[in-house]
């Protein structure tokens, strides 16, 4: 049989050449995820037709839920063509051929992968979002992919946003490479498809917030700057809370179409914020709400929860359905600024590597910039501040406003606790 698939042309010429490793790195709106997505279909078709059985993973460095996962692009991109839509078992949670020779297999490197090689043939991956991905799980991946047969190997395919040159992704696959291993920039300007509505977003960032448009749009690295509201001021490290922390305090941001509802869960011990849960996601519907932080942050309704208080209607129907904690958090002119002074005055934050979008947002807020003098000015950035608004409001009891006199230590325990 003989098809047609419209695709990029980037990704038509990365994949042109044998490669073992293909790496494609980039901005938003590079139409890069779904190409992939769609591109793993028509891999595991081609195998599947040569008689290959076995899995092709999708993957990601931490996976706690398939909502977290490709799978939704991966069978957005079947279902985009007919003739592999009618190829393709696919359920509410899985995915794989009619004939049951290969399935996709959904997992996290650093939890699940063991016991998926331990079960199953790894006939390929592609992982998503891989910027944050470890050396260590890298190890283990690459030792992992060594399946071939008559004129196949297993490929390793990597997609990222580029945010650090210090990042093992980076290094690993772009600044040394393997011979066997093709890198390709794809942005914004390579999609044919490219929407408008998302053409809007850029030139608004590029006019707005110029301090992050070349990372976020040109895939070019995130340069720390003295813009950055939180420089200097975290680390992403490996902790585990202690019953004497005080907390555990929480907050809820909401979003929908564009922007995530996003939940933390946080502790205070030794003068440093930990942040070590997170939940949330776009589109993320109200009644959807409860189940979803609860199935990501244990006993979350047994805790107090301080939520956006621009959204009365949205915290009753919570309080009556699911998180019976929940609680509008006080807000005044220049909380904002307020509460991001209060985060900064601690003596470090440190961040779990579970909570992936804070870390990111952490990395991204910033002071706005005068374009034209490159000042930095007083004035923070409304974007990148979604899990950061939710640690505001878990921390609102403590937070006090600039012209009050209380010290911002030393009566935190007692205000802050359930």
């Amino acid at each position: 049989m003989r098809a047609t698939i419209e695709e990029i042309p980037k990704i038509t010429r990365n994949f042109a050449r044998p490669a073992r490793t293909r790496v494609f790195k980039g901005g938003r709106g590079s139409g890069k995820t779904r190409g992939l997505a769609l591109r793993s279909a028509l891999r595991v078709y081609q195998l599947a037709e040569r008689g290959v059985e076995g899995v092709f993973l999708a993957s990601r460095e931490h996976l706690n839920s398939l909502d977290e996962s490709s799978m939704e692009e991966i069978k957005a991109a079947i279902g985009s063509v007919p003739w592999l839509a009618s190829y393709f078992d696919i359920g509410e949670k899985y995915v794989r051929t009619k004939n049951r020779r290969i399935s996709y297999a959904f997992a996290g490197l650093r939890h699940n992968l063991d016991s998926i090689k331990s079960k199953a043939r790894i006939i390929g991956n592609w992982t998503d979002e891989a910027e944050s991905v470890s050396e260590v799980a890298w190890r283990k991946l690459v030792n992992t992919l060594r399946e071939e047969g008559d004129g196949w190997i297993a490929e390793n395919w990597i997609s990222y946003n580029p945010e650090s040159p210090e990042s093992a992704t980076h290094k690993r696959f772009v600044k040394s490479p393997a011979e066997d291993c093709i890198v390709t920039t794809v942005n914004w300007q390579d999609n044919p498809w490219f929407p408008s509505l998302l053409n809007a977003a850029r030139l608004e960032d590029q006019r707005l917030r110029p301090e992050t448009y070349e990372h976020v749009w040109e895939g070019e690295f995130l340069t720390l700057t003295d813009a950055q509201v939180f420089s200097g001021r975290y680390v992403v490290e490996e902790f585990e809370p202690e019953a004497s922390w005080d907390g555990p305090y929480q907050g809820l941001d909401f979003g929908f179409a564009q922007d995530p509802t996003a939940a933390v869960r946080c502790y205070i011990h030794d003068r440093r914020l930990w942040i070590r849960h997170e939940a949330g996601s776009v589109r993320l519907e109200l009644d959807g709400t409860a189940p979803h932080v609860k199935a990501r942050i244990s006993d979350f309704d047994r805790y107090v929860i301080r939520a956006d208080s621009a959204r009365p209607e949205s915290i009753s129907y919570l309080k009556r359905h699911g998180l019976p904690l929940i609680q509008a958090a006080e807000k005044w002119p220049g909380s904002v600024e307020d509460g991001v002074a209060f985060i900064k005055a601690f003596d470090k934050v440190v961040i779990h590597p579970d909570c992936e979008q804070t870390a990111r947002e952490f990395r991204l807020y910033s002071h706005k910039v005068d374009k034209r003098s490159g000042d930095i000015l007083p004035e923070i950035v409304d974007a990148h501040n979604h899990y950061i608004d939710a640690t505001r409001y878990a921390l609102a009891p403590m937070v006090r406003r600039r012209d009050a006199p209380m010290a911002l230590f030393g009566t935190y325990a007692a205000q802050g606790r359930r």
